[in-house]
């Protein structure tokens, strides 16, 4: 799993594996996440972790490719091989949170998995098309503002709309924001 980690996953019980992930950093946390091998138990493993609360959409969606949903995606549940029920149920999970939103988008965090995600998309847009319907669907809507970037702050916000820093305006931050703009009253008719 991740090199830099002298934790062995493979020889690792859940519990132990659990417990390592418990103690990483946020940014480690979710970089160990991404970089699980699926092979070993991804069920009790990334069922408990994609749980947690500070897991951004980015890296859901980066752990849900990993897991390869194509392979499964158009198999009734009840054909999905016993070895792969973890795997699927894990899935099902990571694909109903996102729908609802219980991942949150990150504000300029770069999207990893950009070419998987777009494909993804294009195939469901085309399953809608043709009146089929595969077994995870991405709600668009929730990603919308991911895919459009649309939380990103300005990359050169100008320095018209920044205030200027002072004293004073540190000292009368609360009250400021109570009374009317100046450039509202600006525009305003004159009686």
């Amino acid at each position: 799993m991740p090199h830099a980690s002298p934790f062995d996953w493979s020889a690792s019980p859940v519990a132990e594996q659990i417990e390592h992930l418990r103690g990483l950093s946020p940014e480690a946390f979710h970089r160990a996440i991404v970089e699980y091998d699926w092979r070993l138990a991804p069920e009790p493993v990334l069922g408990w972790a994609m749980a947690q609360r500070g897991i951004d959409l980015c890296t859901a969606l980066a752990v849900f490719f990993n897991g390869d949903p194509g392979r499964f995606n158009y198999m009734p549940k009840a054909h999905v091989p016993e070895a792969y029920h973890g795997v699927a149920r894990v899935l099902d999970n990571i694909c109903l949170r996102v729908n609802s939103g219980f991942y949150l988008i990150y504000p300029g965090k770069a999207l990893c998995c950009q070419t998987r995600l777009s494909a993804w998309l294009s195939y469901q847009q085309a399953d809608r098309a043709e009146g089929r319907r595969g077994r995870w669907m991405l709600d668009e809507r929730i990603l919308a503002p991911m895919l459009e970037d649309d939380l990103r702050l300005p990359r050169d916000p100008s320095a018209k709309d920044k205030p200027r820093q002072s004293l004073w305006r540190d000292l009368l931050s609360p009250i400021i924001g109570l009374g009317v703009d100046r450039d509202v009253l600006k525009y305003k008719e004159p009686r």
